[in-house]
């Protein structure tokens, strides 16, 4: 059994890799040194603003020794917020570079990309966007304007979450960069405008001048290449051509999974992320309404629908567990409230026969051409989710029912 020194050393060494060194250089063991010279290259940057503000420490709404950066360096990984020097803080932003000005290729160019291999979903009338998660481990935040609208793609590789949030905060548009600091071994973001610390999974503003302002989460999809090219076979991909190098045919997390459910944390959490409910690594489906949040487990071993009622409206999740795919919408077409079943074909509406894809569009039957109303979801790693909502419920169970 390894030792907690070699446990975080193994993390470590994933998170090196996955944020600091180029594809030149990579090595099978880099040294702090190497390391640092990596880090400090990315500082380059060209769209990153010439001045940030510092953030206000004075207004937060979590403890302040309970975020940590990460140094990057193993002699000393983890520096609490309350201990970090102007000049660590200042070194670290961005560290882990975001992607501002970001590039796009057609569905049939995007040949590098496996049909399993995972991506985050966004689409907005008959325009879609994927962005690869092989790229998102290096970047982990794009900034960007889609069908009119400012959005944050957002995803924290030690948390496996995939969210897209809208810029927009009253009559501000933010723009978001890295700090390299973790609360509850989520990544914290900072906006470039006021320098406030944002929570990742629940998008919230826990440092800085607009500590308690919350983003708003929009409706998207973490599922395979796959399954979004058949559902938007003209959908955009997100190009290698990012601006810096990095090895995208690598997965540096590609077994953290395991040591999280082995109890074992890149970086401290409090108790609610050890809620046992759910294993630690239980990929789960979100949503939040009305102030009640519930969990679906993406485990469960065949797709399902499931008819709930969430903070007073009824919802339909279509559940697809082969692909850790989940979607959720409110169930009104036509004017009629509908309910599903999963047939081999899909989800077939039980009132007119219609069938429905994964993206809640009627492709047969009587009622084609509708399309359900999607609600925001997160999906996530459990102990991320329950993190951000302790009181959160279980629905669904791991056979679908």
């Amino acid at each position: 059994m390894l030792t907690m020194h070699e446990v975080h050393k193994a993390i470590g060494l994933m998170l090196v890799l996955a944020a600091c060194t180029r594809e030149q250089t990579v090595s099978p063991k880099p040294t702090p040194e190497s390391a640092r010279e990596a880090i400090l290259e990315t500082f380059s940057v060209p769209t990153r603003p010439a001045l940030i503000p510092t953030v206000d420490t004075s207004q937060h709404s979590v403890p302040l020794d309970q975020i940590y950066f990460d140094t990057f360096n193993p002699a000393n990984r983890a520096v609490p917020l309350d201990q970090a020097t102007p000049e660590l803080v200042e070194r670290l932003i961005d560290a882990i570079p975001p992607i501002h000005a970001p590039k796009y290729e057609p569905a049939a160019a995007a040949d590098w990309l496996d049909d399993e291999d995972m991506i985050i979903g966004y689409a907005t009338g008959e325009q879609a966007w994927a962005y690869p998660i092989r790229i998102l481990n290096f970047h982990e935040i794009v900034n960007e304007n889609l069908g009119g609208e400012p959005v944050l793609i957002s995803y924290c590789p030690l948390c496996f979450s995939g969210i897209v949030y809208s810029r927009r905060l009253g009559d501000q548009v933010l723009t978001f960069g890295n700090t390299s600091a973790l609360y509850e071994s989520d990544m914290v973001m900072l906006d470039y405008e006021t320098g406030s610390y944002w929570w990742q999974v629940p998008g919230q503003a826990i440092v800085g001048p607009l500590t308690g302002e919350q983003l708003e989460i929009l409706p998207s999809t973490v599922t395979t290449w796959r399954g979004w090219r058949e559902l938007h076979p003209d959908t955009q991909v997100l190009s290698r051509d990012t601006g810096f190098e990095r090895n995208y045919d690598r997965d540096p997390f590609a077994s953290y999974a395991e040591i999280l459910d082995g109890g074992r944390f890149a970086f401290p959490v409090g108790e609610a992320a050890r809620d046992p409910r759910l294993s630690p690594a239980a990929v789960v489906l979100a949503l939040k309404v009305e102030g009640t949040a519930v969990a679906y487990p993406l485990e469960a071993s065949a797709p399902s629908v499931i008819h709930d009622e969430v903070g007073g409206i009824p919802v339909a999740i279509f559940l697809d567990p082969g692909s850790r795919t989940g979607a959720a919408f409110h169930p009104v077409a036509a004017g009629e409230l509908l309910h599903f079943d999963w047939t081999e074909a899909g989800p077939i509406d039980e009132n007119t026969g219609s069938l429905w894809d994964l993206a809640g569009r009627a492709i047969d039957g009587p009622l084609s051409g509708e399309q359900l109303k999607p609600l925001p979801t997160k999906t996530s790693f459990w102990f991320a989710i329950v993190a951000a909502e302790p009181n959160i419920e279980i629905r669904g169970t791991v056979d679908g029912n």
